[in-house]
């Protein structure tokens, strides 16, 4: 099977041929761990939780390492810490934590490996060591610095000169720095802020050596790809390139360069200002299944801008009761060509889902479970929200009861008033001349329906 994914490095997509066919490698950034991820946070989590899977289908499970980090040193948690008196730890760990069980809600594998950089504080020291040592870095006024200019190809991945990016950006300007460009691989920490003893004293790491550090420990100076979200591009991944491609002149870094685009909430840009603000949590205790969270963020490709709508999430429940109803009990068959085909072309989940629909239409449910798989979808451990949690057999005979009074008097407004109720909780009314049947439909609701009687 052929995989073309698009490269943001070279801006076309191409045929992903990995370093070594016996070992795919991928890292990720993953989150810093102060707070509930936001669902934008989530669609790189999905992403590239596809991309695992497709991988692993393609060239065996053994094959493919994933790495993601958390980021657990950065002025955000100690503010945090600071607002609330409680120890780092105690909010990285809980933090941690709360990411699992949500990305767990939306059917994301766990990666190979999920580095801390706090685990990772020695192998930063060593490559920023090596950074002054062949010149790109220097230290100053209790930092270190990477000397931008040092790199001169700074600026492929985002396609911009370093001139550009000082006329157009906002960059810190410190009297220690010998270029406006130049950023932090290493900075002082004060009392009361976390630090770790080093050659230029105690402090602790900037934010892009991290990622340079522990994929280097873990994947090595190459590996196949590096994904995130496009608002990492600059200057976070920038910054990785040049250091990692300074600190290890011999290797490639990552060989192929995937961004998902960014998120909007009906048709406006996320912000707590606007009130459109989510956590995923939020969708989880408003009643939006992971699965139905799932389901909506595939419909979109991940090069494409997302927009996450009740709209959407309430087709995406429907079709995914459908499709349980068809392959309950149906044990997992082969995943259709087609829908390996569609992955394996720049991951277009849409394309894959499209093709699931024709599976549904065409009753092939073994195909259809095995092939949802690929996508994370209609797997049994995720199928528990499609339970109604109430008998519905009694309102079925109930309205049965009143349909057979109906067509005795001719009088059907009890059977209309019963079955607009019905639908208003979410239950989906079948009646034919073999009886009524009720289903849990989208958006149903036990405590509507249980509020009638």
């Amino acid at each position: 099977m052929t995989i073309r994914l698009t490269n943001t490095k070279t801006r076309r997509k191409e045929v992903f041929e990995p370093i070594n066919s016996d070992r795919v490698q991928i890292y990720v950034c993953g989150p810093t761990v102060y707070d509930r991820a936001h669902i934008g946070n989530a669609r790189p989590v999905v992403v590239f939780d596809t991309l695992f899977r497709l991988m692993r289908h393609v060239y065996g499970a053994d094959s493919v390492v994933y790495a993601r980090n958390f980021t657990d040193v950065d002025d955000k948690i100690n503010a945090r810490a600071a607002e609330t008196g409680r120890p780092i730890r105690d909010i990285t760990d809980e933090t941690i934590r709360w990411y699992h069980e949500d990305m767990d809600a939306l059917g994301a594998l766990r990666p190979t490996h999920e580095p801390r950089a706090t685990e990772y504080i020695g192998a930063m020291i060593t490559m920023i060591e090596g950074l002054i040592e062949s010149g790109h870095a220097y230290a100053a006024a209790g930092h270190v610095l990477f000397r931008v200019r040092s790199y001169q190809a700074y600026g492929a991945l985002s396609g911009r000169s370093v001139d550009d990016m000082i006329a157009g950006a906002r960059v810190e300007v410190a009297p220690y720095k010998e270029d406006p460009m130049d950023f932090v691989l290493w900075k002082p920490s004060d009392e009361g802020v976390p630090g770790w003893d080093s050659p230029w004293g105690y402090g602790r790491p900037g934010w892009h050596i991290e990622c340079s550090a522990m994929s280097y420990e873990l994947l090595g100076e190459s590996f196949d790809i590096h994904g995130g979200g496009l608002d990492l591009q600059f200057p976070h991944h920038e910054n990785e390139i040049a250091q990692s491609c300074c600190a290890h002149p011999h290797g490639s870094f990552a060989r192929v360069w995937m961004h998902n685009e960014m998120l909007q909430v009906e048709g406006k840009k996320m912000s707590k200002s606007l009130g459109n603000f989510f956590t995923v949590r939020d969708l989880l205790d408003q009643g939006y299944p992971g699965e139905v969270i799932r389901m909506v963020y595939l419909g979109t490709h991940y090069g494409k801008p997302m927009d996450w709508t009740h709209e959407k999430a309430v087709q995406a429940e429907g079709t995914l009761r459908k499709w349980r109803q068809l392959v309950d009990g149906v044990p997992a068959g082969e995943p259709a060509p087609r829908v390996v085909e569609a992955l394996s072309d720049d991951l277009n989940t849409a394309g894959a889902i499209a093709v699931l629909h024709d599976l549904a239409r065409e009753g092939d449910a073994a195909a259809l479970k095995a092939s949802a798989g690929m996508l994370g979808l209609l797997e049994d451990h995720m199928g528990a929200w499609t339970e109604a949690g109430v008998d519905l057999a009694p309102w079925a005979a109930r309205l049965a009861s009143l349909r057979d009074a109906a067509m005795l008097s001719k009088d059907f407004a009890p059977v209309d008033a019963m079955k607009a109720n019905l639908l208003a909780a979410g239950v989906e009314v079948r009646m034919s001349k073999a009886g009524v049947e009720l289903m849990p439909g989208p958006g149903f609701d036990a405590a509507k329906l249980e509020a009638l009687d």
